[in-house]
């Protein structure tokens, strides 16, 4: 769905591409790792020291890299479309191989990954099926693919990924609405099926990293973690 009619911040709104590249150098200290790390760590359903070959779509900064690495991924693939963010991956060291690409059309080898990864960016996606059916070309039997995303209910009440281009300056980055229903489609129009969801809301361990946002937003869901499984 179109973001615009849910819009109440009505903030300048660049596209994802330049809007990520002009954030690159600040994106760590605005993002909140309560946000998707901490989901992450809470899955139950899969075994990241199990892990031999992962890919990081929209591998970002490399953060999402740095803690699979923490968490046991042996080797780690990242592709993203931004160089800016892509050289802040680069700096870190998380990833054997990375590419400027798109996620969607990775160009890496099918089958030979048994876990897929992707964090905060499919809201920004006007199709969520061509995330799917990559993920799921990537995937050797069995192996799974773990979507972390910024939460429909938060994009619906009005509040689209943004940062401050300089303070008191706030962008938006073009967003989409996708239900939980649009991901079901999607995964099981390539054969995947849902292992695990969880979902993360704004409660107490946000009060000191994010007091505004804790004291207008608690008990509110903030973001959610998919765990996908193919066949095999």
């Amino acid at each position: 769905m179109d973001f615009r009619p849910f819009d109440t911040r009505h903030y300048d709104t660049v596209p994802v591409k330049a809007g990520y590249g002009e954030w690159a150098a600040t994106y760590e200290n605005t993002v909140v790792d309560l946000l998707d790390l901490r989901l992450l760590a809470g899955l139950s359903s899969v075994d990241w020291q199990s892990c031999q070959r992962a890919v990081d779509l929209a591998c970002g900064t490399g953060r999402t890299g740095v803690w699979l690495k923490q968490a046991g991924v042996v080797v780690m693939h990242g592709i993203d479309c931004t160089p800016e963010m892509l050289e802040m991956a680069r700096r870190k060291g998380a990833h054997d191989r990375l590419v400027l690409g798109d996620l969607s059309a990775t160009g890496f080898d099918g089958g030979a990954y048994d876990l897929v990864v992707t964090s905060l960016v499919d809201e920004h996606l006007a199709d969520l099926r061509p995330l799917y059916a990559e993920a799921r070309r990537l995937l050797a039997p069995g192996g799974r693919f773990v979507l972390v995303g910024y939460h429909p209910h938060f994009l619906m009440m009005g509040i689209a990924t943004h940062f401050d281009r300089s303070p008191g300056e706030p962008v938006a980055i073009e967003s989409h609405v996708h239900l939980a229903s649009d991901h079901v489609a999607a995964a099981h129009a390539v054969g995947l099926r849902l292992g695990e969801m969880i979902e993360g809301v704004v409660d107490d361990a946000w009060a000191g990293v994010k007091p505004k946002w804790y004291a207008k937003y608690r008990s509110h869901p903030v973001s959610f973690a998919m765990v996908w499984q193919g066949p095999g």
